[in-house]
């Protein structure tokens, strides 16, 4: 009497509990679970679409002599003509100075500045003086530049400025400065300005994260003998790493974007040497001048260039075995 063999068994997904799916019928067993999230999205999505992404057929324009009177395809194609041009222009040259240099100074301006503000806020014992001093600090955010501009200009008149008469009064100038005259002085009056508008902003995310910290860590420090400085440095400080690194890596991605208002309402023909960033050079090309092409190998520059720094300070972060965005 022969022994047949057994059916082979056979499991079938449905049967498995969500967490050991795996695969595409576990993707979309995912989706189905949180299709109520999914629906949600779909709207910003499309939004990301139109205006995000669909706009990047306008890159061909970089490759083109484009003219707004022919149609696309009768355009003349001249290559990577606009690139060369624009890596052989002095003026691009400085431009690209001027950029990395202003948010180089806000990179490192903003982040030591809103640390330092967010421990002392945390330090603060006495409630009612921490709100008033936050509410204060996070107001100037609130200010459009168009306004914020204005108030730095008068604090810097050379005729009145509040900034000129304290200097005298303490002795430190003999006459008023003309500071926005200046271009060398331009980088530390916009990282200034920066700062004394957006450091208060910059601190919430900072007071969040000590939020986070087990607070039984304070107590067996200070069980141990530790002083403020020391439960700052030894605790604080290492709890609000993993923010730090995320937003570093987010800010490296940016290092191109060193903004448009500020430099656009402080710069003027005097210190347009050290004010004028990229932004505004695509605006000159752009809409002043009528050079599409080059506005555009530009801005195509400066998006490129921001991909691939927001990368390689991700892919670091994950070598280093730090926090990391994706």
């Amino acid at each position: 009497m022969g022994h047949s063999s057994p059916p082979p068994v056979t499991i079938s997904l449905d049967h498995l509990p969500p967490s050991r799916r795996t695969g595409f019928r576990g993707f979309m067993h995912k989706l189905n679970q949180q299709r109520a999230l999914v629906w949600m999205s779909v709207p910003f999505l499309i939004w990301l679409f139109i205006f995000k992404y669909l706009p990047i057929w306008g890159w061909t324009i970089a490759f083109q002599d484009f003219k707004p009177a022919r149609k696309l395809l009768d355009q003349q194609w001249v290559g990577l003509k606009h690139f060369h041009f624009l890596f052989q222009d002095e003026h691009f040259l400085r431009v690209m100075r001027n950029t990395l240099a202003m948010s180089f100074i806000n990179l490192v301006l903003g982040f030591v500045t809103a640390i330092t503000l967010a421990i002392l806020l945390n330090e603060l014992r006495q409630i009612m003086f921490k709100r008033v001093v936050q509410t204060v600090s996070y107001l100037p955010h609130f200010i459009s530049w168009v306004v914020a501009a204005s108030i730095i200009s008068t604090a810097l008149s050379a005729d009145g400025g509040i900034i000129n008469e304290v200097l005298m009064w303490l002795g430190l100038i003999k006459e008023p400065i003309l500071w926005l005259g200046e271009g060398s002085y331009f980088w530390g009056i916009l990282g200034a300005s920066e700062v004394w508008k957006n450091v208060g902003w910059n601190t919430i995310i900072y007071l969040a994260a000590m939020t986070m910290i087990d607070p039984s860590q304070y107590e067996a420090a200070e069980m141990d003998g530790a002083g403020r400085f020391q439960r700052i440095w030894h605790v604080t400080l290492p709890g609000l790493k993993p923010v730090f690194i995320i937003l570093l890596i987010m800010n490296i991605g940016n290092l191109l974007e060193s903004g448009f208002e500020p430099q656009y309402l402080l710069g003027n023909g005097m210190n347009v040497d050290y004010s004028e960033n990229l932004d505004i050079f695509v605006l000159k090309y752009g809409i002043q001048m009528g050079n599409f092409s080059l506005s555009i190998a530009a801005g195509m520059f400066k998006t490129v260039v921001s991909f691939i720094l927001l990368f390689s300070a991700n892919h670091i972060a994950k070598r280093l075995g730090e926090e990391r965005l994706f």
